[in-house]
């Protein structure tokens, strides 16, 4: 780790959760939060301020503690398949492709943010999120607020095709022991976690985890060599200092992930992340926020990765007169990065990265029902320089039970080093009297951009029903395209462009006083195409998304100590690589033994002994009926 990011580690001001603060009593069953509560939780990634989830004119889905206990999902991937509004494809015992809106891709699912409390877990290597390093304790989670649609004005690039917060509870709310351990044919699991108040007034956790997940099979029933063993430790202070709350956390993980015919590939890293939040006034607010980070990926037979990363960013909330509630801020966040060539490299292996920004957005009360929001986020980088991503929204409230909402933006996904720097073989061959690679990074890649329509409704007729639906259209440009070259070789270009548009649904019912249904549907169309002079390959650039795709969720309290929660869910097929269609089914039985203990019985794809999800016939894996046993112990 460089010394700058080491003295870094040892900084501490920053900007408090008013995310830990924007949600009240999620923890308890789904009786203890109507749909009226549901309706009214806080949430806080839209406009970065605190806001009512009806009010909040985007297409955001809200996963709460209740649904991530009552379904037992047990990783993040598995936890955000809860939201309609994502397309969650396990491609095999550790990898998944989460997209938002199209673009969905192991490898290059490169335009969705995700965040954990606030800190960004992008990887500037690939532009994208490698889920086998993002873990928490599934206890500790208050909710995942999905944003469908553009988020860049508040969030920065990359925000292209939506945003995720995994927002986690305050220590306050986690005092005493918790112990949970999962097992079954093909995983197990486990954690523990403490959490107390010191005599000071402060708070504080602390946790372990662990997770062990066992080979997938392919169709042919062969080791496809892709499970991982995982341990990762932190903690979580909150305090009230300096008029002002400060939130601390930090995390430590190691794992081993199996690879074929090769070592395992070794991943570890660490952060610090502290937020401090402060009233200045009735009508002001102020935020500020440091993360530090450290990873390390060692991928024999490809390369090694030392990335470390250290940001800052500042925000300031204000109310002036009756009609303008504005926010503002910005952020600095540099990054060095040290690559080890294998049988690919990037060029140059050593660099030093970094991302600047300053934003201003404008809620403007045009009447008692109406409200304009306009914004705008400059952002510099390393590679293109400054980008500008403005954005309007119009919100109308006709009532309170119902919000009607228009929005209009433009994003950018910024280059990252693959689009850049990436070069193989390593060293260059001889061809035709020249040095040359096969694949050339592209010194002149550009940010792909999007231009973004949007057209929601959401309402809340009655007590036990709720519901949303969202129009979208997207039109992309600059689109990453691997061109051939004259003489040999391929280089990497922007001569891709694209169309997305469709329509989310989703809707919670109440339909009894101990049972509720949930679901949603995603009916989209995605096309893809090539400007004028390029030479690639247009199936290329297809994003391998269905065109139809929706799930159906049954909560039902058969009595005080018993509950059954049933998940179904329908996939269309995917293109390329080709994937049949499937429905598929889950289950939970959760048996309150007693106040401080539960059993679970979780059941994963219950329709088929075996079926695929992602990825090129032989030799993907296929996600197979599984069985799991969790206990739960609270003390």
């Amino acid at each position: 780790m460089p010394p700058r990011l080491s003295c870094a580690f040892a900084l501490s001001s920053l900007l408090a959760g008013a995310a830990a603060q924007a949600a009240t009593a999620i923890d308890g069953d789904f009786a203890d939060l109507s749909i009226e509560q549901l309706s009214n939780i806080v949430v806080t990634s839209v406009s970065r301020q605190e806001e009512r989830l009806n009010n909040a004119a985007a297409s955001i889905f809200i996963i709460t503690a209740s649904d991530i206990r009552r379904t037992g999902v047990r990783t993040l991937p598995e936890a955000l398949r809860l939201a309609p509004n994502l397309q969650v494809a396990r491609s095999d015992a550790r990898n998944y492709a989460i997209s938002a809106r199209g673009f969905n891709n192991v490898l290059s699912s490169n335009k969705l943010l995700v965040m954990i409390d606030g800190r960004a877990v992008y990887s500037p290597l690939i532009s994208g999120v490698f889920w086998d390093a993002q873990d928490v304790v599934m206890e500790d989670i208050e909710r995942i607020e999905v944003i469908s649609g553009p988020g860049a004005t508040i969030w920065g690039v990359n925000a292209v095709t939506g945003v995720i917060n995994v927002i986690t509870r305050s220590a306050r709310d986690t005092l005493g022991g918790l112990a949970s351990a999962t097992a079954g044919s093909h995983e197990k699991d486990g954690a523990l976690r403490y959490g107390a108040r010191l005599e000071n007034g402060v708070h504080y956790r602390m946790y372990a985890r662990y997770m062990n997940a066992g080979d997938a099979d392919n169709a042919a029933g062969a080791k496809t060599a892709t499970g991982m063993r995982r341990r990762q430790a932190g903690f979580r202070a909150d305090a009230d200092v300096a008029q002002g709350a400060l939130t601390v956390t930090g995390d430590v993980y190691q794992g081993a992930l199996s690879q074929k015919g090769t070592r395992d590939i070794f991943i570890s890293g660490g952060n610090l992340m502290q937020r401090y939040t402060r009233k200045l006034s009735d009508n002001s607010d102020l935020r500020l926020q440091l993360v530090l980070d450290h990873t390390e990926r060692n991928q024999p037979n490809a390369y090694i990765d030392r990335l470390s990363t250290v940001e800052a960013e500042a925000q300031h909330g204000v109310r002036l007169g009756e009609r303008h509630s504005v926010v503002w801020g910005g952020g600095y966040r540099h990054s060095w990065d040290d690559v080890t060539p294998g049988p690919f490299t990037f060029l140059p292996g050593k660099l030093d990265m970094h991302w600047g920004n300053v934003f201003a957005q404008d809620e403007i009360a045009l009447s008692e029902e109406l409200k304009l929001t306009a914004g705008l986020k400059v952002e510099h980088n390393s590679y293109t320089g400054a980008e500008y991503l403005p954005n309007l929204r119009l919100a109308w409230t006709p009532d309170a039970r119902q919000l009607v909402w228009a929005s209009l933006a433009r994003t950018v996904r910024a280059p990252a080093r693959i689009d850049r720097d990436l070069y193989f073989p390593s060293k260059p061959v001889m061809v035709a009297g020249a040095l040359r690679y096969a694949l050339a990074g592209g010194p002149d890649f550009v940010s792909e951009t999007a231009n973004v329509a949007e057209l929601g409704y959401r309402a809340q007729p009655g007590a036990n029903l709720s519901y949303s639906a969202t129009l979208f259209y997207a039109d992309y440009d600059k689109l990453r395209t691997q061109e051939p070259l004259p003489v040999f070789g391929f280089a990497i270009r922007n001569l891709g462009k694209g169309t997305t548009r469709g329509l989310e649904l989703w809707s919670r019912w109440q339909a009894g006083a101990d049972w509720r249904l949930s679901g949603g549907l995603v009916a989209q169309d995605i096309s893809f195409g090539l400007k004028p002079g390029s030479r690639a390959v247009a199936s290329a650039l297809a994003s391998n998304d269905p065109r139809l795709r929706w799930m159906l969720r049954s909560s039902y309290d058969l009595s005080d100590a018993h509950q059954l929660d049933l998940t179904l869910r329908y996939v269309g097929k995917l293109v390329n690589p080709a994937v049949p269609h499937y429905h598929e089914m889950d289950l939970q039985w959760l048996w309150k033994v007693s106040p401080g203990v539960d059993v679970a019985l979780i059941g994963q794809n219950l329709l088929h002994s075996a079926h695929p999800e992602f990825g090129a016939a032989p030799n993907r894996a296929v996600y197979e009926r599984n069985a799991l046993l969790k206990l739960t112990w609270r003390f």
